[in-house]
Parts: structure tokens; sequence; C-alpha cells
């Protein structure tokens, strides 16, 4: 048995993926990931080519994918999006809150991503936005950006919303409202209220018959196990926390990028692959949330790795309240003056690609790495037939 180390999540998929496949006809959507995930960056997404008008100095770079849930195409996306989101950031305490749902409803969820995924965005909406509103507690409208992550450490299925808030707002007479840096609702009514509002959401789509039941959740059709199962989760403390609190503008922008455009595992965690299995690290939260490695076999690896993979189009993060789309530009505005905090200005806006590199990394891709001369793309007229060939391969 030989063993690879410095090994990724591509050379995962390149080695197990086929089998896998094979064995478990996967929907056309995870299809269509793992074929990105083993071409990416391997020409067969087309290649740049630019040669050096002085040295003859000739670059290939081969284009990436693009896919959101490929490790190596998330860098350059999230420092984009957070750079845009600077514009829309205020000198305010933020808190990160995180709803989560019991694991009995996982089965469920999972065999109706697209329905119960929109469902969770929507309870801990209705429940932020309601209690938000409620004198009791602050008495005004806020903003938040909401984050769906399906993943636990270990790859296991594990949904659940993490919730930027912003932590004041607008009153009903417009005047900025906020609790002195102190979070303004509490956990246990959170808890409570998203609770009920996202099982109400969820007998209602029972009810109108909009959920289908697949694998161990085929059971749940059956109307004395699906009441069962309602109660029962009625009946359970539900988990909804926060995380951190924020102060200033700089160390949310800062933070987001933790998990706007975070996958289930990074190929950093990939610690060694042989003919039949993978070992990754994995956060042991029972052991002061140590690191620990973790031996699975590769179709297994692949399996968990594909649960991951969010519905076609499904939009993972999403604006609301002072933050939402068609607020932010004018309500922003009026928040920041009534604050007198600065606007942060996106330095990558109306930049092309090559100036965001150059920008972000420091690289200019328009400079041979040999002599420093210009790079430019190869004219037709100007290189032999047997380096044209070479372009097209």
């Amino acid at each position: 048995m030989i063993m690879e180390k410095s090994c990724t999540i591509q050379d995962v998929f390149e080695r197990f993926y086929p089998s896998y496949e094979k064995r478990n006809s996967p929907p056309s959507h995870h299809r269509k990931t793992a074929y990105h995930i083993m071409n990416c960056k391997t020409g067969a997404f087309g290649v740049n080519i630019s040669v050096c008008e002085d040295c003859g100095c000739i670059s290939i770079h081969n284009n990436s994918c693009r896919s959101r849930c490929c490790p190596m195409c998330q860098e350059f996306p999230k420092e984009k999006w957070i750079d845009a989101q600077k514009e829309n950031v205020l000198d305010a305490p933020y808190y990160h809150v995180v709803f989560t749902v019991p694991d009995e409803l996982n089965s469920i969820i999972y065999s109706n991503q697209k329905l119960l995924y929109d469902a969770l965005y929507h309870a801990a909406s209705a429940t932020l936005n309601e209690l938000a509103k409620d004198a009791k507690y602050l008495g005004a409208n806020i903003g938040y950006i909401c984050i769906l992550h399906t993943w636990g450490s270990a790859m296991n299925y594990h949904p659940h919303i993490h919730t930027i808030v912003l932590g004041g707002g607008l009153d009903d007479e417009n005047n900025w409202k906020d609790t002195g840096g102190k979070f303004f609702l509490p956990y246990g009514v959170i808890s409570k209220v998203f609770r009920g509002k996202y099982m109400d959401e969820l007998k209602s789509l029972w009810n109108d018959s909009k959920l289908k039941f697949h694998g161990t959740a085929e059971k749940y059709q059956n109307s004395y196990h699906f009441k069962e199962l309602f109660d029962k989760c009625y009946e359970k403390n539900w988990v909804t926390y926060c995380k951190e609190t924020f102060n200033g503008a700089q160390s949310v922008i800062n933070y987001l990028g933790k998990y706007t455009h975070r996958i289930a595992i990074s190929n950093h965690r990939i610690k060694s692959m042989t003919d039949t299995t993978v070992t990754y690290v994995v956060k042991d939260y029972k052991n002061e949330g140590c690191w620990k490695e973790k031996t699975i076999s590769g179709e297994e690896f692949i399996r968990r790795f594909m649960m991951h993979v969010p519905p076609k189009r499904f939009v993972r993060i999403r604006h609301y309240g002072l933050l939402s789309c068609r607020n932010k530009r004018k309500k922003i505005t009026h928040c920041r003056n009534l604050l007198g905090c600065k606007k942060y200005i996106s330095t990558l806006k109306n930049l092309n690609a090559v100036e965001m590199i150059k920008v972000l990394y420091n690289i200019d891709v328009c400079k041979c790495s040999s002599c420093g001369g210009n790079m430019v793309s190869p004219r037709k007229d100007k290189y032999s037939s047997s380096f044209r060939a070479h372009m097209r391969c």
C-alpha cells in the first residue's frame, strides 16, 4: 500500500470519484462539480498564453473552473466580495449569531434541500426581524447577512445558518438606536422563536404535500412517524448562540472572509492518501477543540464532500433589512450620517482582473518574470505554425 502525502482534494477526486460514480449514480449537479474539481487548472477550461515582447519568454496559465465548491477557486471571489462589502459596513458593533436545527431533522432536510434550506433563511430572518422590532429588546429595524453552511468539522451533515447582525438599527422615526455594545436579544428567546417558525414552515410544507422522503427519511411519509418527529423536535432545546462581538468595521470585514466562501474542507486539512483511504484533520469539540487525524475510505470521503454541494443556482449569501439590496444604498448612508462614521471605499471597484491581481497579490501578470518586459498575447502572423499548434492544445 502506497501512502501519498501533500495531496489535494483534486487528487482525491481523481483517484476515487470514478468508482464512487459507478456505485452511486450521483445527480447531474454533483457530476458537474466533480468534473470541475478534477479538471480545474489542468487546461480543460482553456489557457491564457502570453509572450514577452523583449525576450520571447512564453507564459502559459491554465484557467480555473470557477466552481463555488472547488477549493482552488475561492480566494479571488472571496476577496472581491469582501471588498464590495466595505461600502456597506458601519463603524458600529456587530454580532455573529448561529442558528442550528436538531440532528433528527437532517434526513428530511437533505431530501428537500432547496425547500428546507430556504426555510432556514426564512425562520432566521423572521426571528431576528420580529425580536429586533420589539421595543422590549431594541425597537428598531436592523440589518444582517445570512450564510448557509451544511457541514461539521468531519464533513458530517450539519445544516446551520451563520448570521452577521448589525448591533443597532433605525427606529420608526429613522433615528439610530442601539444598546451600547451589548447584544440585544436573549439566546433562549431566539431559540424558541426560531424553533417555532421553522417547525411551522415544515408543517406547512408537509400539509401541502411538498416534501419528498428518500433514504432514512422514507419512514416520515407516514403521518404517525412524522408527528412523532415533530413532537420530539418541539420538545428539544434548539441551539442558538452568539460567537463573537465585533467593534469597528475593519474587524467585521476581516471576519466575514472566514465564512462567506468557505467549502466543506480545504486542501491544507488533507494529510495523506492511500489506494483506499484518505486521512484528514478534524476538530474535536469534545476535547477543547483540539485537532486530530481521521481516516476514512476514499469513496466515503467523496460521499461526505458531495453532501455539501448546494442545489443548482442556490444563493448561499443573503442580505436582509438595512443591508438588503433595495435598502442599503439609501438607509446605510443615512445610518452612516447619524453615526458620524466614514465611508469605506472599495479598492477593487471598476478594476479588471489583471488590475485586481496586482492590488491583491502585488503580482503584475503583464510583466515578464524573466526580464520585466511587457507580456502580450501572441499574434498569428508573428509566430511559427508549430507554436500556433501548441497554443491550440
